[in-house]
């Protein structure tokens, strides 16, 4: 551990990150740069985890190198801690390395007690101020500190306004906040059976240590779930100087962005309140003006926040989210760091700052965050079936969602739970509801701004939110709403429309999104920069047509087995598996070969000039044959008449003996893959006779055909040499010598069985290229069926951490990616040029993407939707580790 885990902010720099967390390295940075920034110290990141191993206490050492930073930031602010007539007051903020919006705590106004709060009456002569900050300490200590919800201090605060006749904070008086403030007194005393802390030091300490508790709170460990924040980091603490925004009208606060994060656009964004402090903006108490708006209202302060802002944008080098503070008519910068964007506006905004000369290609690809591009594939509504809007609020995050209206989170997460489509409505959200606003398809809010936190965090989670909905009345606890004259209820639905801010109505038809011309140049720089390819999973012609469309290279899987699900083909199918002897089978195959080849036709059109790799049928029986349940409940009814016949019973008895014949124990372990096809040589000779009868067709036509023919389940150099002794063979009946020089194919086998992987120098004698099924050796690896795992122990493993992932979505490189690259490197030992790629789940996942970088993959291969984020994963792994991955040492064999 660092000796000295206190560090003022002018000790520190933007490169101490890690250390400092962002907002910390990022106080120190505004502070070396000359920027107006109250002053204060950052106790680490080693402090906090510290903190958790000494059972979440403050060390002796910690709290003596805190009272020192006190003394020197008196020092600086002339004045004294706890002092009676001159009392120095700071803020106790979490700032963790990754940035965490509203998922953490926070106190304001810390050092205030009966007596200190007499002082700044005194100093500020504004009796009316100062009791106003200390009710707010005593609530936001009694929340964070002493665990007592929020709920209890609001009552009273409501109740107070009733009496009072009031409704906004700024027109309660003195008398009001010293009588609300005995309210809360009384309240902590009952809640917790001890009294608010008048030691002010006992208050910072206590403050300091449920900060880093707050690392640990649900919330901000649902968050660090969802975006893969490791639970390590650990988050500093940062304790500055209060400044005010509330003393009065010639003080205020706000949020500004240097660019519009909802749209992109190079244009200063924001909102402020005057007399208010920096919670009442992002709370939604308030509803703020635009920033636009302070121009007229205080234009120094307009100018100077404004200059400021675009200083650090241009040393940061990206839109910056920044807080400030206007007390008695000076600029306070509280805190900057990159902003939170939805997709198009981070791609509008990288683009446009490549053409600024700001960044380079490479730094705007990097920057984009890969999950954020699902976004750019959220739908929106029809316009001509839009009929009854019931309301407009603020368009703070883009998309349309429909659902069922919920007013709390937790039922918001059951539902969801249940399956169910929700839409959370609240009058503001906070972070206690981030379960509810990750189990919605959308939010909407009756209070607060763009920069509220409903909008923050949807906007970073790329949800459609709809704020500051003026126009619709919530009653959560009547569990209703009240809209354009409307009432709705829990469990009606509603639609939306979060690029426009309209409440509609019902369930609208939406339509899917577009590849806007952001993404377009976003994606050929991505296609300038990375070395890997990345090809598609596609099963029909349509599929094709949209992985092309979307950048696709190739096709990297196509299962023959998902050609024959739709209803037309799946009763010769199963007339195919159910048949009694060969000459039934061959009957049935000959009504399957001009489907398969028309399919093979309409994909080599798609893709014509590029590689389409098609595996031969693999279908675990079960999932073609009728249910051997239903099938023997159904025999049962069926009863003989008194003749002793009953055709249809026959018949049912009849298909169940044959399902009973062919029901396997363990269906993903039995009779599939190229065990089928040695088994039943005449299903193979079908499928691979429709692949060469359609690229003769192809090739006639002027198509350039490149078919790969995959091989699957191959556990055992033996069978892959039967089955490529197959395809060659068919493949000169159907081309002939001549057509063979036109179609190029190649035949390789798909790694999904460790055997396999550990067997790679003898299975490449036989194989062209090795394509990892990485779903199924996930599965054969961690002996996981991953039907039961996923929906019984998994979860609970990657709660408690048994494992860091869920290795169906994230590829476990320890195991699964060790046997990924011993196969590899077996193979290029004997053939330094065979192809490899993975084209299983994870071939869409960024994570997963730079490993097959670094083991020097030649491609990946995912869902069609996913290629434009895999284009860019891609490039960010070269971006990160260069020309490294193709020069990966081989481990012994």
């Amino acid at each position: 551990m660092s000796k000295t885990q206190v560090i003022p902010f002018q000790d520190g720099h933007a490169s101490m990150k890690a250390l400092l967390g962002g907002k910390g390295a990022n106080l120190a940075e505004m502070t070396r740069a000359g920027l107006p920034v109250p002053p204060g110290f950052t106790i680490t990141t080693e402090a906090c985890l510290a903190f958790f191993k000494t059972g979440n206490r403050i060390s002796d050492e910690l709290y003596e190198q805190m009272t020192t930073a006190l003394k020197q930031l008196e020092k600086q602010r002339g004045q004294s801690f706890g002092d009676a007539i001159n009392p120095l007051l700071v803020s106790v903020r979490s700032g963790s390395v990754s940035s965490m919006p509203g998922m953490m705590d926070t106190i304001l106004n810390l050092g205030l007690n009966d007596t200190t709060v007499q002082g700044l009456a005194n100093l500020t002569q504004n009796e009316r101020f100062a009791y106003d900050c200390y009710r707010r300490l005593i609530q936001m200590f009694g929340n964070v500190v002493l665990s007592i919800e929020s709920r209890h201090f609001e009552k009273l605060l409501h109740h107070l306004k009733e009496t009072a006749c009031v409704e906004q904070d700024q027109d309660v008086t003195a008398e009001g906040w010293k009588a609300l403030i005995e309210a809360y007194k009384q309240c902590i005393l009952t809640q917790t059976g001890r009294a608010f802390p008048q030691n002010v030091y006992e208050q910072l300490r206590m403050a300091v240590e449920a900060v880093f508790k707050s690392w640990n709170n649900s919330r901000a460990q649902i968050y660090r779930k969802m975006n893969r924040i490791p639970d390590e980091q650990g988050t500093a603490v940062n304790i500055q100087s209060m400044v005010f925004g509330n003393m009065g009208s010639n003080c205020g606060t706000g949020v500004v962005f240097t660019r519009n994060p909802s749209t992109g656009e190079n244009t200063f964004f924001g909102e402020y309140l005057i007399n208010a402090q920096g919670e009442d903006v992002v709370a939604g108490t308030r509803t703020p003006l635009a920033i636009q708006a302070l121009k007229s209202e205080m234009p120094g302060i307009y100018e100077q926040l404004f200059t400021a802002s675009k200083q650090l944008e241009k040393h940061y080098k990206d839109m910056q989210d920044i807080e400030f503070t206007v007390e008695n008519n000076k600029l306070y910068l509280l805190q900057t760091r990159n902003g939170k964007r939805n997709a198009q506006a981070a791609l509008k905004m990288a683009v446009d700052m490549v053409h600024e000369g700001l960044v380079s290609k490479q730094e705007a690809v990097g920057r984009i965050e890969v999950a954020h591009l699902d976004q750019l594939l959220h739908r929106g509504i029809q316009e001509d079936a839009i009929k009854d809007v019931l309301a407009k609020g603020l368009p703070a995050s883009p998309g349309a969602a429909v659902g069922q209206l919920v007013f709390d989170a937790d039922t918001a997460a059951e539902w969801h739970r249940a399956g169910k489509t929700v839409i959370l409505a609240r009058s503001e959200t906070t972070p206690e509801d981030i379960h509810g606003v990750i189990a919605s398809e959308g939010v909407l809010t009756s209070r607060g701004g763009m920069t509220s936190h409903a909008a923050v965090v949807a906007r970073g989670m790329g949800k459609p939110c709809v704020c500051g909905c003026e126009d619709i009345r919530i009653s959560a606890d009547e569990k209703q709403m009240l809209a354009g004259g409307s009432l709705l209820k829990e469990g009606d639905w509603i639609t939306l429309d979060g690029a426009t801010g309209r409440v509609i109505a019902g369930v609208m038809p939406l339509q899917e999104a577009r590849m806007t011309d952001e993404l377009l140049v976003m994606l050929a720089w991505a296609d300038e920069i990375r070395s890997l390819k990345v090809y598609a999973n596609a099963d029909n012609p349509e599929d094709a047509i949209l992985a092309r469309q979307l950048g696709a290279q190739g096709i990297g899987l196509c299962r023959t087995e998902h050609m024959f699900f739709s209803p037309a083909r799946l009763p010769v199918v199963q007339r195919m598996i159910l048949a009694d002897d060969k000459e039934d089978r061959l009957r049935a195959l000959a009504q399957l070969l001009p489907m398969q080849q028309s399919d093979f036709e309409g994909i080599f059109e798609a893709m014509t000039g590029l590689p389409v790799t098609i595996r031969l049928l693999d279908p675990p029986l079960h999932e073609f044959l009728p249910n051997l349940e239903d099938l023997q409940k159904r025999h049962a009814q069926l009863t003989y008449d008194q003749a002793g016949t009953n055709v249809e019973r026959d018949e049912v008895a009849n298909l169940l003996r044959k399902v009973q014949a062919l029901h396997e124990a363990n269906p993903m372990l039995g009779q599939r893959g190229c065990r089928l096809g040695i088994v039943f040589p005449e299903i193979y000779d079908m499928q691979i006779e429709a692949i060469f009868r359609a690229a003769s067709s192809c090739t006639d036509r002027g198509i350039r055909v490149l078919p790969e023919i995959m091989i699957p389940l191959v556990g055992h150099a033996n069978e892959l040499k039967i089955v490529r002794e197959l395809v060659d063979f068919v493949a000169e009946q159907v081309l002939g010598k001549d057509k063979l020089r036109d179609c190029p194919y190649k035949v390789g086998t798909m790694i999904e069985v460790p055997r396999a992987a550990l067997t790679a120098r003898q299975i490449v004698a036989y194989a062209d290229f090795f394509s990892f099924g990485t779903n199924d050796l996930t599965q054969m690896t961690f002996g996981y069926s991953r039907d039961d795992a996923e929906g019984k122990f998994l979860s609970h493993y990657v709660d408690h951490k048994l494992l860091p992932h869920n290795p169906f979505q994230v590829l476990d490189t320890e195991g699964v990616g060790q046997l990924i690259e011993l196969a590899v490197n077996a193979g290029r030992l004997i053939k330094p040029a065979l192809k490899t790629g993975i084209c299983g789940e994870h071939g869409g996942d960024k994570e997963s993407i730079f490993f097959c970088h670094l083991t020097g993959l030649d491609y990946v291969s995912c869902s069609p939707y996913r290629i434009p984020l895999a284009r860019i994963a891609a490039a960010q792994a070269f971006i990160q580790h260069g020309i490294k991955g193709q020069q990966r040492v081989s481990l012994a064999i």
